[in-house]
């Protein structure tokens, strides 16, 4: 019997890799859970690869191969499935993204990627990288609007964020690029595009005080968590930590402000600012 074929790069690579893992486990009769035990992963793990949801690591490539008898086909098409203009820690959690149905996301300190616009992406990646040369920044921002361009669909993703007061309040660029960050906000809200909520500072202390989170739901796959800190991060499927943390957003929702009021604090503050830079 021929073996499969290598996977055309410019083709949606992942999610043929996935489709490839698919047939050929169930093939030789193993099931998720099975074929994880081989690996040393999860079957939930195997059902995010065969879905496109997570990448398939090159170290686990060979081991793939081995088990499933494909004669070095996941080695030699895992490179070209894991290609990405991101950094490698987080590549793979943007890819995640795009084929979320629903992404519920908590920022401390900044406005999420989604919903930054040109100026305030190029103000939060120059901080990152004081000395990048200029081309470099405007391939980040080139990155981070390619991102938004999610948001496009009139319904999917559902986004639902809930920002802290300290990012509306935070000036990142200047209070002109706040302004207009602001705007873009409301004007995302106002279209019934994302549903927003401000935790506001006299909430006082909250459930997510340790960090930013995002979790990620999947029409075919089961959730993600992505974890976030300083120049790293990484994607967790434990059941137990979704259950968990699904929880921590939902205090967080009930502490934050309701839609309404929220969207009526963030137009505030852009006026604010628009007001001290033109006075």
């Amino acid at each position: 019997m021929p073996g499969p074929k290598d996977l055309d790069p410019s083709s949606s690579p992942r999610a043929l890799l996935g489709a490839e893992l698919r047939h050929v486990r169930e093939r030789k009769g193993l099931s998720q859970e099975a074929l994880g035990l081989k690996l040393f992963v999860s079957g939930t793990f195997i059902g995010q690869l065969e879905s496109g949801t997570r990448r398939l690591r090159p170290d686990m490539a060979p081991m793939l191969d081995e088990v499933l008898g494909t004669n070095g086909f996941f080695q030699r098409n895992c490179q070209a499935s894991n290609k990405s203009k991101h950094p490698e820690h987080f590549a793979e959690a943007v890819e995640a993204e795009a084929e979320a149905t629903v992404i519920r996301q908590y920022t401390p300190m900044l406005i999420p990627g989604l919903l930054q616009t040109p100026a305030y992406a190029r103000a939060v990646n120059r901080a990152y990288a004081p000395t990048a040369p200029e081309e470099t920044i405007d391939e980040w921002v080139e990155g981070r609007m390619a991102r938004t361009r999610l948001l496009d669909h009139p319904t999917k993703p559902l986004l639902w964020t809930v920002l802290d007061e300290a990012a509306l309040r935070r000036v990142t660029g200047g209070r002109a690029v706040m302004a207009e960050a602001l705007r873009h906000i409301t004007g995302l809200a106002r279209r019934n595009r994302v549903m927003m909520q401000v935790l506001p500072f006299s909430a006082g202390a909250h459930a997510a005080m340790q960090g930013p989170l995002k979790l990620m739901d999947f029409e075919d796959a089961p959730p993600l968590i992505y974890f976030e800190a300083v120049r790293t991060g990484h994607l967790e499927d434990d059941p137990a930590t979704v259950v968990q943390l699904r929880l921590t957003f939902e205090y967080l929702t009930a502490s934050a402000l309701s839609p309404e009021k929220s969207l009526a604090l963030i137009e505030s503050l852009a006026q604010d600012y628009d007001h001290d830079e033109h006075p």
